[in-house]
């Protein structure tokens, strides 16, 4: 088994064990896990197999089946806005029912749950064309719920609707104070799940680890 998949297996269990801990009413107000620094990003980056990304054609989001139960009566979403969340309070359903977000990309604070979408840091359709086409529909799940690594963030809608599909290349974050940690959160995401890179990305994604 590669042993980027052993490691990440691993380091999911823990995160589980302490989803177990944490799975009170009130948020730990926390954000994903922190991605490797700048100098470990860089060199995963340099380790990425470079090449023409493949057809979408026959993407389907549906190929990627989310969000599916975390703990309880949380799926893979709940357990996201209540873990980058502050002050996140939930009902039964484990739908929040007060707290705040602070949106990264673009430096808002929403009140309303319904204002957040959780973002891919990696979107499931550039995955797609970077490699997940050959994936086992089980892998497609790990990697579209994935809360072990930085795959996963709390985000306002609109910056979510406007990174859309797009890489690095692409789309940047409005908030430019960000773009240290997104290019290392990208990167530690392609590397884990041993995906493909463009020129175009490496070169976007080279110059947002310059603002580290």
């Amino acid at each position: 088994m590669n042993m980027r998949r052993v490691l990440g297996l691993l380091a999911m269990s823990f995160v589980l064990l302490a989803a177990l801990v944490l799975s009170g009413s009130t948020s730990a107000s926390a954000y994903p896990p922190d991605p490797p620094d700048e100098a470990t990003a860089r060199a995963h980056l340099a380790e990425l197999t470079v090449t023409t990304p493949g057809s979408g054609d026959d993407y389907d989001r549906d190929l990627f089946p989310h969000w599916h139960t975390v703990e309880g009566t949380c799926d893979t979403r709940e357990t996201v806005l209540k873990r980058d969340g502050s002050g996140v309070s939930v009902g039964d359903d484990c739908y929040p029912t007060s707290g705040s977000w602070y949106s990264v990309y673009d430096s808002e604070t929403f009140t309303d749950p319904s204002d957040v979408h959780i973002d891919h840091i990696v979107p499931l359709s550039e995955a797609w064309k970077s490699g997940a086409n050959d994936w086992t529909t089980d892998h497609r799940e790990e990697f579209a719920n994935d809360i072990t690594h930085s795959q996963l963030i709390a985000v306002s809608a609109s910056s979510n609707m406007s990174k859309g599909d797009d890489d690095p290349a692409e789309w940047k974050p409005e908030n430019e104070n960000v773009w240290c940690v997104y290019s290392r959160e990208w990167i530690d995401t392609k590397y884990v799940y041993d995906l493909t890179v463009d020129d175009a990305e490496v070169a976007a994604l080279s110059e947002m680890l310059d603002r580290c």
